[in-house]
């Protein structure tokens, strides 16, 4: 270990050198006090090469700060990650130490390192948007990237590790350094990422690139010095850079534009950065791009302007196409110094530039961060931040058994999950195993949980199960279980009170239900049938209730009959007199009467006349299905009913029924005959559909019986109508 002892200071003194550009002595204190730290907690740990492991934390920092940008209280953390995984020096002695922030950094590396991401090829989007939602400081995800970018150079070293580190790199951390404009880390993750999955390929596109480098030099120089030239002559102050497009660049485009290496346009690309006032940024660059177009052949179907429109992550940069000798294509970006700085370090350079960084208010450059990576197609403007970019977390993302990706609303359950998985899955959840510890259903779930869900043969949905879900499909399914479950238990119940009817010899029809639907206030029948067969209504009470009914309306109390007077006298009805023929119409008197609402006759209609106890006369349609009854058992109740002839301005009130099949334009006919055609005013309107039929209930103002008879044949005629009958 002593021979790695320079090294180990160099290396100290190298992070020391690219923190010293502005930060206070006590910050240097803090970071070789970290140093001092983990070099005494790792002094017996060393790599599979035999190197001491503190070289590794250091590179790490090293990466973190020189590469990406940060600050010292991220060589800190770079320094001090995993360490309490490895001694008893705990995360609460990092915080007495350097602060609850270098703590808390600390502790959402370490979360993220547990995180299962063999299967992140699937879930690559998922996975960085649940990387964002578990850390609330971003440097937790730089400095993983730094740590991941330092794995990728030292491959030797990773064993059965590399195939995994590969794929983090491929889907998730190549993506999050390009969205942050952190194109040099990028580039060198794609070249490493390519060399390990393409070997033969990458060697192949390398060879050739090495092959014709003295002519690509050669041709380069040649291409440069008009430029040069010309830039000179017109007193710009610039310098010009040159480069071979990366290998996994070359190939990407191979694929893309299906040519071979030789026909790749812009082989080369040629970049000529200025040295210019802020304020003349845009002019000068558009100047130099008109030098440039002058000497050589743009071609106008690349240009990118991303001076005027930079890219979400900021960057910045004046790009063209030209054709230079011999027909070859080559790229030119123009750019000031400030804007290749950017480039090279993407949001960090933008934000040290103007200062900030140097005064370690780093707040708004990491809301930044946050916002480049949660809105990828944001436009870069500078903007001032809450720490947690203002946003509310959205999301929770867990894993299956299997370690596929979940990703659900906030606040979601073990239920939610379940019925996620699959349907049956959630009726019979009774509960789960989160991380191998065992929870209820109403458990809710948390970033990076472990989601193994406990089903039991006997376990059906409750109601009580919509209070506390909080994703739809889970609320849907819930309810549609309940109400398959209600229907069930109401063919019970129907079947259990038609029994007892027929035993209480209560002859069962729509009326008598709709008078226990009323009187026990529900909304429709099945309610009724739910009740019964669940015991929350008594059968007896319903006996009582249907008898009351029928003794009050039915039975005969031998006192009254209705005399030519208003007020009903008191007498015993004389049937000879009740079988005399009653005339009734609009201008009939003292006579007390109303329509049955069993069967609603109109003028026109054939009826006859039912005496009630209470002293009037219901008018009922011969065909009336409680007709027969009330004649078996109440004969001397009965009255014939005449109509008397009415003005042309009376109408009443009838229901028709009309079925058919559920075709185009069906209800819009039946409409038009009714008000267009026979103009018949329409009181109410409903239909409902079952499979490819209707059923439709329309409620009309008619003249008379004979007025009705034409309305409903001439709804019987409309196409896809099968039948009109009345209604009650």
């Amino acid at each position: 270990m002593e021979s790695y002892t320079n090294l180990i200071s160099a290396k100290v003194e190298e992070l020391l050198n690219v923190l010293d550009n502005g930060i206070a002595s006590k910050d240097r204190a803090s970071v070789q006090k970290a140093f001092n730290i983990s070099a005494d907690i790792y002094s017996d740990f060393t790599t599979s090469d035999g190197k001491p492991f503190i070289l590794y934390n250091l590179d790490v920092a090293i990466i973190a700060v020189k590469e990406i940008g940060l600050g010292p209280t991220s060589a800190i953390c770079a320094l001090l990650h995993g360490i309490d995984k490895k001694s008893d020096y705990s995360l609460d002695n990092v915080e007495k130490d350097f602060g609850e922030h270098v703590s808390e950094i600390v502790r959402g590396f370490n979360s993220l390192s547990q995180l299962q991401t063999k299967r992140i090829s699937y879930h690559s989007e998922k996975f960085r948007t649940m990387f964002l939602s578990m850390i609330d400081d971003m440097r937790v995800i730089l400095i993983r990237l730094s740590h991941r970018l330092n794995d990728l150079r030292h491959l030797e070293l990773l064993g059965d590790k590399l195939a995994h580190f590969i794929s983090e790199a491929k889907y998730l951390y190549i993506p999050i350094a390009h969205r942050l404009g952190l194109y040099k880390i990028k580039d060198e993750l794609e070249d490493r990422v390519m060399r390990y999955e393409q070997p033969d390929i990458y060697e192949d596109i390398t060879n050739k690139i090495r092959e014709t480098k003295r002519k690509r030099e050669v041709y380069i120089k040649d291409f440069i010095r008009p430029i040069e030239r010309e830039l000179h002559a017109n007193k710009f102050n610039f310098e010009i850079k040159w480069r071979t497009k990366s290998v996994p660049s070359i190939w990407s485009k191979m694929i893309r534009q299906n040519v071979t290496f030789e026909e790749v346009y812009d082989l080369f690309a040629i970049r000529i950065v200025l040295n210019c006032k802020k304020n003349r940024e845009k002019e000068e660059c558009w100047k130099v791009y008109s030098h440039v177009t002058n000497i050589y052949t743009p071609n106008p179907k690349r240009l990118r302007d991303w001076i005027s429109t930079p890219k979400a992550s900021g960057y910045e940069s004046l790009h063209t196409t030209v054709k230079g000798h011999n027909e070859k294509w080559i790229e030119v970006q123009i750019r000031t110094e400030r804007m290749d700085e950017d480039a090279e370090k993407g949001q960090a350079a933008h934000w040290q530039y103007k200062g900030i960084m140097k005064k370690k208010d780093t707040e708004n450059w990491l809301s930044e961060v946050r916002d480049i990576l949660e809105n990828p197609d944001q436009i870069f403007h500078d903007k001032s931040y809450k720490s947690n970019g203002g946003k509310k977390q959205e999301s929770v993302f867990v894993f299956t058994p299997m370690g596929d990706l979940k990703q659900l609303p906030m606040g979601s359950t073990v239920l939610d999950f379940a019925f996620g998985i699959h349907t049956d899955i959630g009726a019979k959840c009774s509960g789960a195993r989160i991380n191998s510890k065992a929870v209820p259903i109403r458990y809710v779930l948390k970033n990076g949980d472990k989601v193994d869900i406990i089903t039991t043969k006997n376990q059906i949905p409750k109601h009580d199960w919509l209070s506390f879900v909080t994703t739809d499909k889970a609320r849907t399914r819930i309810r549609k279980h309940l109400k398959e479950s209600m229907y069930k238990e109401a063919d019970i119940g129907k079947s259990m009170l038609l029994r007892k009817l027929k035993n209480w010899k209560i002859r069962s029809n729509d009326d008598l239900i709709d008078l226990l639907v009323k009187y026990y206030k529900f909304e429709a029948g099945i309610d009724l049938y739910y009740s019964v067969a669940t015991g929350k209504i008594d059968l007896l009470d319903i006996k009582h209730v249907l008898q009351n009914y029928l003794d009050s309306d039915m039975q005969p109390k031998q006192e009254e009959v209705i005399a030519d007077d208003s007020k009903p006298i008191k007498k015993k009805p004389d049937i000879k007199s009740s079988k005399d023929i009653l005339y009734i119409g609009e201008n009939l008197k003292n006579v007390e009467y109303r329509m049955a609402k069993c069967c609603s006759p109109i003028q026109g209609d054939n009826v006859f006349g039912f005496i009630t106890t209470i002293g009037g006369i219901t008018i009922h349609r011969t065909n009336c299905p409680n007709a027969k009854r009330l004649r078996e058992k109440y004969e001397y109740r009965i009255l014939d009913i005449k109509w008397i002839a009415s003005g042309d301005k009376t109408f009443s009130t009838a229901i028709l029924k009309i079925t058919g099949d559920d075709e185009l334009g069906v209800v819009g006919s039946i409409s038009k005959v009714i008000s267009d055609d026979l103009r018949v005013n329409m009181r109410s309107i409903n239909f409902q559909t079952t499979g490819k039929r209707f059923l439709g209930k329309v409620t009309v103002s008619v003249r008379d019986y004979d007025h009705l008879e034409q309305l409903m044949a001439k709804i019987n005629k409309v196409k896809g109508v099968d039948k009109v009958v009345r209604g009650k």
